[in-house]
């Protein structure tokens, strides 16, 4: 990246080819989950943010699928959406025989109609998009009575940081929803494979 506006820097991310990037996609730690460390880690998170009962979850911006897989082996009905066709393909793979399945679409306007959920779950997208306020609204209008909104996001880089941070994020949702948690997982190094010193956190929001 090479914007010093966010902004920007997130309409670069999304003329980015992710079929091509698919192949090497995994590669990264926090991506593919490969390393047995990293793997936990996010196991447990996620056990903390998603309901302990089966649920109905929309994992937004899906990529390959790794998070989807986590939240079906914990029992949850996963519907997941990404802009590749490719990454799509490989999700559908990953998850092959699991109660699971796989959109290519717009995380800002899924192609889920008038499906609802209890969880929509989207990892470092909503800084990409240009108009968040708006995409949050629209995916408060996805879930069912008593749903959450799992937003994991961060501010990366520090000479042109990029993305957004929590106190930005939480002002944008604080008039949507009645309840709001951040978990601040920049000391989590677990979660990353390695030592990180820029933001990152986890927003659980429940309308």
């Amino acid at each position: 990246m090479t914007s010093d506006h966010p902004a920007e820097a997130g309409d670069e991310r999304r003329r980015v080819d992710w079929d091509a990037e698919s192949a090497t996609f995994d590669d990264e730690p926090d991506h593919g989950l490969r390393d047995p460390v990293v793997r936990e880690a996010w196991v447990a998170r996620l056990r903390g943010w998603l309901p302990r009962a089966p649920s109905d979850v929309l994992d937004l911006g899906c990529g390959t699928g790794s998070l989807s897989l986590l939240a079906a082996e914990q029992r949850h009905r996963v519907t997941g959406v990404d802009l590749s066709p490719r990454m799509v393909e490989l999700a559908r793979a990953k998850l092959a025989g699991r109660d699971a399945a796989f959109l290519v679409g717009d995380a800002a306007v899924p192609p889920v109609g008038e499906q609802r959920f209890d969880v929509v779950l989207v990892r470092h997208v909503l800084w990409t998009l240009p108009d968040p306020a708006r995409v949050l609204r629209h995916w408060r209008g996805l879930l069912r009575p008593g749903g959450r909104l799992v937003l994991v996001e961060g501010v990366w880089g520090t000479v042109s940081p990029v993305g957004l941070s929590a106190d930005r994020l939480t002002g944008l949702l604080a008039p949507l929803v009645r309840e709001l948690r951040v978990d601040r997982l920049s000391d989590d190094s677990p979660l990353w494979g390695r030592e990180v010193d820029d933001e990152r956190y986890a927003l659980v929001a429940v309308p």
